[in-house]
């Protein structure tokens, strides 16, 4: 098969790699000349485990290539995927223009039946104005060109995206046709060990599929932070509370994990899009609204601690952050609980020095150079006031406390991930502070 995926970012790079390791031909269009041009020299553009060996090994076996026009390949293609961005809009509603864009593309430059596929996360309605956009530009030509539309939305955790394409608990995909339908099924056959983990349903509900999942793990997230806060108050330990609420099958114990807050490119923008939605249809998601307060408080739980153990007195104090993107395994920083947290370490006179293995760059593109950026680990905590954990990656689990009772001026952690162990620090002399005890 030979299809063509819109969008070089992390779904379409990823998905296009992933399609053409079980050997279908691919061809990834972005419109950005600079990232085709470094992505045809080897030069991958994100960090993904996994990724960057298998972009080359494909390309070198003529099975993945790259384009600046979707027009270059339209002929000879079976599927088109659009795995452009679906940026927050002002009112925090999806926009959808990128996609839209590439649909008029696809309407103007269509030769044979070809199966359009939205992969990237849209609202309930989507299809139909791409449907719409589609049959116009096919109108304007006088051509009869048939056409179906379907949504196949992703599932890709940041960090582990290649393995969770390559090895799907799951692939929705929304059809209005039988065609469509198995040319689907022929197309995600090869990732498929059993065909009971490929889901069909209507367009809109496959629309749906993936803001509700998405909004049920970001509630999960939100209401063990709302437990874990609460916990504090009443004297309770939320690591107990969660094993204890964690071990109901009904319940399980997967995204029960307090911490400083959620953030990434799928969380806080689908959340979002799905309160937007509710409210153009004349319906308010409370829970989703209590959800997205929750989490923006959560981000600032840090400062919180830190101010109040320093009695407001924070100005020159030196701060060190140990993580910077908003998960492990990737250099995102898309709403990550880091830049609140240095924007209010800012506003209050601290120094801040930061160190992250991967997101460094990202960071420095983002915010530039209102923090120190430090070569390792143990460097960033030099004179360092206080420690603040903000990222889970592996290479802070097991710090050498010895090196931080040495190089710290003020013996202060504040663990936003609650991976270290409060009587282990205070046997070292830490002062130690974690969400949820």
């Amino acid at each position: 098969m030979n299809i063509a995926i819109v969008g070089t970012g992390y779904v379409g790079l990823v998905s296009g790699t992933c399609f053409s390791e079980m050997g279908i031909n691919v061809t990834c269009v972005d419109v950005d000349i600079k990232k085709i041009n470094d992505l045809e020299q080897g030069i991958i553009p994100i960090y993904e485990p996994g990724l960057e060996e298998m972009v080359h090994k494909n390309m070198s076996a003529g099975r993945l290539k790259f384009a600046t026009e979707l027009k270059e390949c339209l002929e000879d293609v079976d599927v088109v995927f659009s795995a452009v961005g679906t940026p927050p809009d002002e009112d925090g509603s999806a926009d959808l223009k990128y996609v839209l864009a590439v649909a008029r593309t696809f309407g103007q430059n269509i030769c044979n039946y070809t199966v359009f596929v939205t992969k990237s996360t849209v609202p309930v309605g989507t299809a139909l104005k791409v449907k719409a956009v589609i049959q116009e530009e096919l109108d304007k030509r006088g051509e009869k060109v048939p056409f179906d539309v379907a949504s196949n939305p992703e599932f890709l955790k940041e960090g582990a995206a290649v393995d969770d394409f390559m090895r799907p608990d799951r692939v929705v995909v929304g059809v209005e046709s039988d065609k469509a339908k198995e040319i689907m099924t022929k197309l995600y056959k090869p990732f498929m060990l059993s065909g009971d983990r490929m889901i069909f349903t209507d367009i809109p509900s496959a629309e749906m599929i993936k803001y509700a999942a998405n909004s049920m793990l970001a509630t999960r997230i939100s209401f063990m932070n709302d437990i874990a806060n609460l916990c504090e108050i009443v004297g309770a330990d939320v690591n107990m509370v969660r094993k204890g609420i964690g071990s109901d099958t009904r319940i399980g114990s997967k995204f029960l994990y307090p911490g400083c807050g959620y953030g990434g490119s799928c969380f806080p923008k689908d959340v979002k899009a799905l309160i937007r939605t509710a409210e153009h249809n004349g319906y308010e998601m409370q829970v989703l609204k209590a959800v997205e307060l929750v989490n923006e408080k959560q981000k600032s739980i840090l400062f919180e601690k830190l101010y109040k153990h320093y009695d407001g007195n924070l100005k020159d104090k030196i701060i060190t952050l140990w993580g910077l993107a908003f998960k492990p395994e990737t250099d995102d920083m898309r709403e990550a609980p880091a830049l609140v947290l240095i924007d209010l370490l800012v506003k209050a006179g601290c120094k801040i020095k930061v160190y992250d293995p991967i997101a460094m760059e990202e960071c420095r593109r983002r915010i530039g150079d209102q923090v120190i950026y430090s070569k390792d680990k143990y460097e960033a905590v030099i004179d360092a006031d206080a420690l603040m954990l903000i990222t889970e990656w592996k290479e802070f689990r097991v710090p050498s406390w010895e090196v931080l009772k040495k190089t710290m001026k003020q013996f202060v952690i504040l663990d936003g991930r609650n991976i270290y162990d409060r009587k282990e620090l205070k046997e070292f002399g830490f002062d130690y502070s974690c969400i949820g005890q």
